[in-house]
């Protein structure tokens, strides 16, 4: 017999519950260059990604003596934000781990939502030991940014929307990073129509977790400058909970380049109006390169929107990637 997956359904629908009215109900919009995608525009959240989801969920599923001693987290940017956004709501102190790779402006608007915010290393794994260090020493609380069950419960509710506005899509094309909003999109979806196809996107330049996957264990890769920053970072050697659910739950991973990405992002910003950052363009590009065969209803998550103003400007006037 199988082992049981660590979050479930009912997991996902409680956090569904515990977080209506704190995170917005964002638009699914047809793609009229792409027949049949949908663009799942996760990126209107409120802190512009999807990570306020998880974050929200887990701070309000923190006994009171845990949040009373503060929260921390390492994040590549957005979780970050959603967790310092969240801790504010609550009342909460946060503190921020970044490494040296996280773009200016996700660290200052991380600091903008009144986090403390904390540098360190040149990597996601490096900003993790401080983390370790600040719960061991300060008796902070730690709130991952995917390997945790409560946050991929909350990531899990994007699919619950995804369902509730397209109920018989003939894939979903998700994000892939650390796992937590595949993991949860995945969960929710597959136990709710088990046929359809889930694919984790990732970029080619350092994804942890498709290496990991293709290993068949958590194994440590070089985290390398990409437009998909948000993608960046290990999966943790001891991941408890992303890695399994997502071996066991996604069809397929993909992978893109660098030029792939940008030219979904000039894509995006062409039928939308809006610019998206690198990790969010992933599923577009996918569909853009031919990577992935489009079906009737194929969903695309536009995880977020916190893409440096330079970056984006530059990828506009078609610079190289």
């Amino acid at each position: 017999m199988s082992k049981p997956l660590p979050v479930t359904l009912d997991d996902i629908r409680a956090a569904e519950a515990r977080i209506r009215g704190r995170v917005r109900r964002t638009p699914l919009q047809v793609d009229p260059r792409l027949k049949d995608v949908l663009l799942k525009q996760e990126y209107r959240q409120k802190t512009g990604a999807f990570k306020l989801r998880g974050a929200t969920n887990a701070i309000l599923s923190l006994p009171p003596d845990q949040l009373a001693r503060g929260v921390v987290t390492a994040s590549t940017g957005n979780h970050g934000r959603a967790l310092a956004h969240a801790a504010r709501a609550a009342g909460v102190r946060a503190v921020v781990c970044l490494s040296h790779l996280v773009p200016a402006n996700k660290v200052q608007a991380v600091r903008d939502l009144g986090a403390e915010v904390r540098i360190t290393g040149q990597s996601q794994d490096e900003a993790m030991a401080e983390v370790q260090r600040a719960v061991a020493e300060e008796g902070l609380t730690e709130v991952p940014p995917f390997d945790h069950p409560a946050v991929v419960a909350g990531q899990g509710t994007l699919g619950l929307e995804l369902l509730a506005d397209c109920p018989a899509p003939s894939a979903v094309l998700i994000p892939l990073s650390g796992g937590g909003l595949a993991a949860g999109v995945a969960a929710a979806v597959k136990a709710l129509s088990p046929s359809i196809r889930l694919i984790g996107v990732s970029m080619q330049r350092g994804a942890a977790m498709a290496a990991s996957l293709a290993a068949g264990q958590p194994v440590e890769v070089m985290e390398e400058p990409t437009l998909a920053d948000s993608l960046g970072g290990g999966i943790g050697l001891r991941n408890c909970v992303t890695f399994e659910m997502c071996r066991a739950l996604l069809d397929d991973v993909v992978l893109v380049s660098e030029d792939e990405i940008a030219a979904a992002m000039r894509h995006i910003h062409a039928v939308t109006g809006d610019a998206v950052e690198g990790a969010a363009a992933v599923g577009v590009a996918a569909i853009l390169s031919g990577r992935v065969s489009v079906g009737p209803a194929t969903l695309c998550i536009l995880s977020g929107a916190n893409v440096a103003p330079d970056t984006f400007a530059r990828i506009l006037q078609g610079q190289a990637a």
